[in-house]
C-alpha cells in the first residue's frame, strides 16, 4: 500500500469525523447569543463564545454575521420580536400607549443584560415596529409635529430610564438602604422616602411612573 493511498485514507477518516456545516438562521444565532449573554453577561458575548454554543468552528460563524456589532443587533431584534405591537382595542390613547409601553419592559426585564445594547441599536426591526405602532397611537390622539416627536422622545427615555434603574439600581438595593440609614435629622425627607421606597416592587414602580408620564401628555 503506497504512502499516498495511506495519506488520502487519513484524511477522508478525518473528514467523516468532523461535524458537517451547520444551516444557521437568525433565530438560531439570535437565540444562541442570548444564551450567551443571559447566562455570562454582556461582556460574555464573542463570537467564539457564539460558535461553541451552537457546535461550530469560530471562523464558520462569520459565514453568518460579519462580527459582534451583528450579534447585538440579532439579539435586540430577538428580545423585541417577543412583544406585541397591536395596541390592544382601547378608546383610550393613553392606555394604549401603557400598555406598549409594559409590554415592552416586560421583554427587556427578562434579558436585563442586554440593557445596553438598546440605545446602541434603536433601529433594530422588532423594536421599530413596536415605535411605529406607538406614534400611530399618538398621532389618532391627536399629536402632530413637534409635540408628535417630544412625546415619543418622553415615552422612551421614561422606558431606557426605568429599566435602567430597575436593573442598576434597584429600590430594593444597597444604595437605597444607604440612603434610609443617614441620620433621620439632618435627612427626614430622604430617609422617609428611601425607607417607603424599599417596600415598592419594580414593577408597580414602572406602571405608577407610566400613568404620571401619560398624564402630562396632552395634545
Amino acid at each position: 500500500m503506497s504512502y499516498a493511498y495511506e495519506s488520502v485514507c487519513a484524511y477522508l477518516v478525518r473528514c467523516q469525523s468532523m461535524p458537517r456545516p451547520k444551516t444557521l438562521t437568525n433565530s438560531a444565532l439570535a437565540d444562541a447569543a442570548l444564551a450567551v449573554i443571559d447566562r455570562s453577561g454582556l461582556s460574555a458575548l464573542t463570537m467564539r463564545a457564539v460558535a461553541q454554543r451552537l457546535g461550530m468552528a469560530t471562523m464558520s460563524l462569520y459565514r453568518y454575521v460579519p462580527d459582534r456589532d451583528a450579534l447585538e443587533v440579532l439579539v435586540v431584534d430577538r428580545v423585541f420580536g417577543t412583544v406585541d405591537p397591536v395596541p390592544p382595542d382601547e378608546s383610550d390613547w393613553r392606555m394604549k400607549i401603557f400598555t406598549l409601553l409594559d409590554r415592552m419592559r416586560a421583554a427587556v426585564s427578562e434579558h436585563s443584560e442586554v440593557i445596553p445594547l438598546l440605545l446602541r441599536h434603536r433601529q433594530a426591526a422588532a423594536s421599530t415596529r413596536t415605535i411605529e405602532a406607538m406614534l400611530a397611537v399618538l398621532t389618532e390622539a391627536g399629536f402632530t409635529g413637534r409635540e408628535r416627536v417630544i412625546a415619543q422622545r418622553t415615552l422612551i427615555a421614561f422606558l431606557l430610564g426605568h429599566l435602567n434603574n430597575e436593573h442598576y439600581a434597584a429600590l430594593s438595593g444597597l444604595g437605597t438602604a444607604a440612603l434610609a440609614s443617614l441620620p433621620a435629622a439632618d435627612y427626614p425627607h430622604l430617609t422617609e422616602t428611601a425607607a417607603f421606597a424599599r417596600t415598592i416592587a419594580p414593577v408597580d414602580e414602572f406602571r405608577a411612573g407610566a400613568e404620571i408620564v401619560l398624564r402630562g401628555l396632552v395634545p
